[in-house]
């Protein structure tokens, strides 16, 4: 199975997922496509978090990163490698099918994948190597899951939080390997929104439920900001409280605020709090505040290590409402996977 094919596989599954949705469905992928619509169902079944609406955001968003003109860049410089390498892929499952950018990078670069699957998301991964076999037989040969320890491997790759990262390093620290950690994103609001950046603000706070790295998890403000905009802006996600597992989680917070006599902003669904800290619960959006754009630079250059996106205005940030919508050459934690198994 050569590059060609490899890319051939991929590109035809962003059109799978494309086809789906348009429901533009051929009669001989019916089945599949049917099958794929009990995955999204039962998605919810085996991770409360992970409601329809979410789960087909997700795969849509793959589909962007699955056109043949971004495959093509993307694998421009790869070349066949010497010899090819079982890389183990350690899955997270804050949001679904996270771990997909990892095995494409695995599978594109000319290596074998062996995945251990989050319990969280293990539903919906393995359709799509199913898929992608469907498309290319020779894959199977190229994509093992473990469930048990991991054994016979030549690299690493493993996401998880800062306490996993510290087993990760201790028991594959000898490997190649990309170990991540925490991150999550902060939005800069100058307080010059329009209504459509703020909405769109609120894509980047709750698709997942604010689960994912990049997600906002804190806004960077002007002193005397006011945040009924912003409350009215993201009010289309008030769904978001009638789902159990976050509802439990603002009840939960909200009251922990109340009983420390705790400051907070609160629109029955969303507690918007001033903290210095960066990783804000569920359901809790910190903020602070700035007198120069300087303050904000020199707080984005302390905080690197721990940011995946910066949202706002200007060349340098993610526009509002596109966090979630990672570009190909996009890598999480700024570490070039590609190369990485390139290079192995």
């Amino acid at each position: 199975m050569n590059l060609e094919q490899r890319k051939a596989a991929f590109v035809k599954c962003g059109l799978f997922i494309k086809r789906h949705f348009n429901a533009n469905w051929e009669e001989k992928e019916k089945g599949l496509h049917e099958g794929l619509n009990k995955l999204i169902e039962g998605a919810f079944v085996y991770n409360g978090w992970f409601i329809k609406e979410f789960v087909e955001e997700a795969l849509k968003n793959i589909a962007l990163m699955l056109d043949e003109k971004s495959i093509n860049d993307f694998t421009k410089n790869i070349p066949e490698p010497k010899q090819q390498k079982m890389v183990a892929i350690i899955m997270a499952g804050n949001i679904p099918m996270v771990g997909f950018h990892d095995l494409m990078c695995v599978l594109l670069s000319g290596h074998k994948a062996l995945l251990k699957l989050s319990s969280d998301d293990n539903v919906l991964m393995p359709f799509f190597i199913k898929l992608l076999e469907y498309y290319e037989p020779a894959i199977t040969e190229n994509v093992k899951f473990s469930e048990a320890k991991l054994v016979n491997f030549d690299a690493v790759i493993a996401t998880g939080s800062n306490n996993t990262s510290t087993h990760f390093q201790y028991y594959f620290g000898k490997y190649p390997n990309i170990i991540r950690k925490n991150r999550t994103s902060v939005a800069i609001i100058t307080g010059k929104e329009t209504t459509a950046d703020l909405k769109n603000l609120g894509r980047d706070i709750f698709l997942y439920f604010g689960l994912g790295c990049r997600n906002v998890s804190k806004l960077l403000v002007p002193k005397g900001f006011v945040f009924d905009p912003v409350f009215e802006a993201v009010f289309d996600y008030k769904f978001a409280v009638d789902n159990k597992k976050y509802g439990n989680n603002y009840d939960y917070n909200r009251a922990i605020y109340l009983l420390n006599l705790d400051k907070f902003l609160d629109n029955n669904f969303l507690i918007i709090k001033e903290d210095k800290g960066l990783f804000s619960p569920v359901s809790v959006l910190y903020y602070q505040e700035f007198d120069s754009q300087k303050e904000i630079e020199q707080y984005l250059a302390d905080n690197k290590e721990n940011l995946q996106c910066i949202v706002g205005k200007g060349p340098d940030y993610v526009p509002f409402g596109y966090s979630q919508q990672p570009v190909i050459t996009e890598y999480a934690d700024g570490v070039n996977t590609l190369d990485f198994l390139v290079n192995l």
